[in-house]
């Protein structure tokens, strides 16, 4: 069996869906192990402490909308892995800050469990941020880079 893309996130659904904090399977010489971080536990404690201070949210609440509509739509990590800008160590970067975009475009690798797997865009437009270093570990949903 070979583990692409959709069964990965099929599996990260059902560990999702289940309230499960792991997942493991092997077959062969294949394996692979989805977790839950703790950083989703870390996340509604972060949201509750500004909801207590109710002059911060009002001034944070505008701040945000007004960022995300300046740096654009998101490109976000479909799985954890580790992010690449190139095809190879020596190639040029798929993207960078400035060029334009069609949806469709590679835009990076995320490597997981072995696996090069390519992240198009979802939409054209302009990289006005790439948010990752070549070789970091990025996690499921994490944003990558933006699209204005």
């Amino acid at each position: 069996m070979k583990f692409d893309i959709e069964y990965v996130e099929k599996l990260a659904k059902v560990l999702a869906d289940n309230s499960l904090t792991e997942i493991s399977l092997e077959d062969g010489e294949q394996a692979i192990t989805l977790r839950k971080d703790l950083v989703m536990t870390g996340a509604p404690v972060q949201t509750a402490v500004p909801q207590a201070a109710a002059p911060v949210p009002a001034v944070s609440a505008q701040e945000q909308p007004a960022e995300p509509a300046k740096k654009g739509k998101p490109i976000t990590s479909p799985m954890v892995g580790t992010f690449y800008s190139a095809p190879s160590p020596d190639a040029k970067p798929f993207v960078e800050v400035g060029q334009t975009i069609s949806q469709g475009d590679v835009v990076c690798i995320v490597e997981a469990m072995k696996l090069m797997n390519e992240i198009e865009a979802e939409c054209s437009g302009k990289i006005v941020e790439i948010c990752v270093k070549d070789g970091q570990p990025v996690e499921f949903g994490q944003v990558l880079m933006y699209v204005e």
